[in-house]
């Protein structure tokens, strides 16, 4: 197991915890994390563009003028995708964009993600994160004090005070532990786990 030094949020340390090999030292493949930062991304696509058919105009189905004797090109309809407000030809229609990838993979993805920050020590332990109240200046002291100005910062349980003090500030995001995904890991530049939240990881990704 990787030791990690322990450190409260003045930045001083306070102890030592065990981070286990099964997810924070796992071999690392670009493209499984690449497949699972794709499909997540493609899940948060709405999918709701819709363009109106040549069915879907709303006009006379007259045929304009006839088809020979004027010299003009031949018509038939106003609702004609060639005529001004006419339908639409090949346009987009409502579709999910979701990529299906196994649990397996995505359990694997998030324990590379994991395995990365630890290699390139982007990642911080707290013995916990607790603000007397939900002060954003009191937050913004705290984070510049451990140097996490972009990071992500994981929680074990609920923690209000932190969540709301944190929510304005630019390049830092606060998440529960199952929550916790390829994405917002890779998307960070530092990684600040709560001693609380190693043990949700552990439950969650070790079976």
């Amino acid at each position: 197991m990787a030791t990690v030094d322990v450190f409260n949020i003045q930045g001083n340390k306070v102890s030592q915890a065990e981070l286990p090999d099964a997810i924070f030292d796992v071999p690392v493949k670009k493209s499984v994390l690449h497949q699972v930062v794709v499909a997540q991304l493609a899940k948060r696509r709405a999918g709701t563009a819709k363009v109106k058919n040549r069915s879907d105009v709303a006009g006379s189905t007259r045929k304009l003028y006839k088809q020979k004797g004027t010299g003009r090109a031949r018509r038939g309809d106003i609702k004609s995708p060639l005529m001004r407000g006419g339908g639409v030809i090949f346009g987009p229609h409502p579709r999910s964009y979701e990529q299906k990838v196994p649990k397996k993979v995505r359990k694997l993805a998030l324990k590379m993600a994991l395995t990365c920050k630890l290699k390139e020590a982007e990642l911080m332990v707290l013995d916990n994160f607790d603000l007397t109240q939900a002060k954003t200046r009191d937050f913004v002291a705290a984070v510049s004090t451990l140097n996490a100005a972009n990071a992500l910062i994981v929680t074990g349980d609920t923690n209000q005070n932190l969540e709301l003090s944190s929510r304005n500030v630019q390049g830092i995001k606060v998440m529960r532990c199952e929550g916790l995904n390829v994405y917002d890991i890779l998307k960070y530049e530092k990684l600040v786990l709560l001693e609380d939240a190693i043990k949700g990881i552990e439950g969650r990704l070790i079976s």
